[in-house]
């Protein structure tokens, strides 16, 4: 067995020799391109930890069986956290790239054109594995506009083949604890419990939300959450300090942590993109900071599960759960 040795083992003659500036090859080397590279290098490297992770968590996921016992939920939630952990850092990576003033970038920006992050096709397929679909994105018709025939081909692809959301919907459809058999007969069944208590819990103003109601927990009509993934949701939240729920809920809460640190991620650079180049337009032909401005308000994944803590309600009204309940709850030595 040979030795390993450290710059084989990390490649760094290639990683290190990476960098090729368009301002040397035109003969105007402009100092901060080196910079605008290597962040740039980084963000794809980190792209593609994301989407080796969130992969990872999709296929303990694919199977329709999520084995609590073998400790899978326990897996996912793990490296999801990591995930939110990386984006973490890609949001602080802008400070740095904030150090590069506007002049700076006008020495060298007009070398890159048609170049452009919008041809990021690790964060475009990030995108999509995770649930966002055409439809939803914002100047949907410019998407792919940019991108080499074989990368859009493969963007395109992406959009019939299950995402990380639909993976979720199944997941949370499984979950047995509302079902008849655990509710005794002659007793109130929960989710007519907990509208009754919900209903009672509305101040003035919020009456609309029961408009909603329907349309989230009966008949899903413009929701991509089923109503039985979103009853699932509210009876997880609101019994969460039950053992057998806290991985559950950590999940959900991964989710959103992800949605938020995407969208914390699409406001620092669009930021970042009006304090640089002012009203222009991308060096890859969109509107800039008018298009990241879209994305930022429309490229939401996970925002129905945030809808769904609009109905819950405080904790001494939650009502206690049936003896048959508790009992199918428990670990079981």
């Amino acid at each position: 067995m040979s030795n390993v040795y450290y710059p084989d083992y990390l490649q760094l003659d290639k990683i290190l020799n990476a960098q090729e500036l368009e301002s040397v090859k035109h003969g105007a080397p402009a100092h901060d391109e080196m910079l605008f590279i290597i962040i740039h290098q980084n963000y794809e490297l980190w792209f593609k930890q994301v989407l080796h992770e969130v992969g990872s968590v999709m296929d303990l996921f694919a199977d329709g069986h999520v084995d609590d016992d073998g400790g899978e939920l326990s897996i996912a939630v793990h490296r999801l956290g990591r995930v939110h952990s990386i984006l973490q850092v890609l949001v602080k990576q802008i400070d740095i790239l904030e150090t590069m003033t506007p002049l700076d970038f006008l020495d060298f920006r007009d070398m890159l054109r048609p170049a452009s992050g919008f041809q990021s096709m690790q964060f475009k397929i990030l995108e999509a594995k995770l649930g966002l679909r055409m439809e939803q994105r914002f100047g949907k018709q410019y998407y792919t506009s940019q991108l080499r025939p074989e990368h859009k081909a493969e963007i395109e692809a992406l959009e019939g083949q299950p995402t990380f959301f639909d993976l979720v919907n199944a997941w949370l459809e499984r979950m047995p604890f509302l079902d008849a058999r655990f509710w005794p007969a002659g007793e109130t069944p929960f989710w007519e419990q907990h509208k009754a208590i919900y209903s009672g819990s509305l101040v003035k103003g919020e009456e609309s939300n029961l408009a909603l109601w329907d349309s989230l927990f009966v008949t899903g009509e413009g929701r991509r959450l089923s109503p039985a993934a979103s009853r699932s949701v509210v009876f997880i939240m609101l019994y969460r300090d039950e053992p057998i729920l806290q991985m559950p809920f950590r999940l959900l809460e991964r989710l959103l942590d992800i949605d938020e640190a995407l969208a914390t991620w699409r406001y620092r650079h669009l930021s970042m993109v009006h304090r640089t180049i002012g009203l222009r337009v991308g060096t890859g032909g969109s509107t800039g900071k008018h298009y990241l401005a879209g994305a930022l308000n429309s490229h939401h994944i996970f925002q129905e599960l945030a809808d769904l803590s609009s109905f819950l309600f405080e904790r001494k009204h939650i009502p206690k759960l049936p003896a048959a309940l508790r009992e199918a709850m428990r670990f079981n030595a």
